[in-house]
């Protein structure tokens, strides 16, 4: 398979049509090896538009969701970056190629592994992948200037809101299926947080992500 011509098929008919991408976020796709953190199993659909399982609970984000999720994160290289559900480790990757440090929790101790593999392969080296409940956040090294919860909740935990820096943004697929949103939350104050929904989608809902008390803003 020519993944080279697949890459630029993927950023020219898929992302270009669907999302104005900044040339920063185009020329990372381009660099970016997506293949290598594909199962082997489907590596043939690393580029296409579709849902790539990873186990029997977690897929990978789809291309079009990964680069609405680097244009609306809009990262500094000086910003500490928490991820909640690490994956194959691929959304990690791009985020650190943008960042200064990313933290990446999952609490599948296989794909935990399954991550740590790709990115030492990939030879990345300002991720950290963390074992266990990505919900709880990661309080020893917060505050985050951006969280992104790589899969679905049925609310937005209060753990992580909290972790945030004042001024800090949070990313999150939100609902329950078929319809979830991915809302983008800024702390606005210590005590006040704004929220924007970008748009819908659905994704499987992260290990103990069921309905809890609701954040209200």
């Amino acid at each position: 398979m020519n993944y080279e011509q697949a890459r630029h098929n993927m950023i020219e008919q898929q992302l270009r049509t669907s999302e104005a991408l900044s040339s920063a976020v185009v020329d990372l796709l381009y660099a970016d090896q997506r293949e290598n953190y594909v199962p082997d199993a489907y590596r043939a659909l690393a580029f296409t538009d579709c849902s790539i399982p990873l186990s029997p609970t977690a897929a990978m984000l789809t291309p079009k969701l990964e680069a609405r999720i680097l244009q609306t994160a809009s990262l500094k290289r000086s910003d500490r970056v928490l991820e909640v559900g690490a994956g194959s480790g691929h959304m990690a990757a791009l985020l650190a190629e943008q960042a200064q440090h990313v933290w990446t929790l999952e609490i599948d101790p296989a794909l935990a592994e399954f991550a740590r593999r790709n990115l030492a392969n990939d030879g990345v080296a300002n991720v950290t992948v963390e074992t266990g409940d990505g919900l709880a956040g990661l309080p020893a090294y917060a505050p985050f200037d951006f969280i992104l919860v790589s899969g679905g909740v049925a609310d937005i935990p209060a753990a992580l809101l909290a972790q945030l820096k004042v001024g800090g943004r949070l990313l999150a697929f939100v609902g329950e299926s078929p319809v979830m949103t991915l809302r983008l939350v800024t702390r606005e104050t210590e005590t006040a947080y704004g929220s924007t929904d970008l748009l819908e989608t659905d994704l499987p809902l992260l290990q103990n992500a069921v309905p809890a008390a609701r954040f209200s803003f």
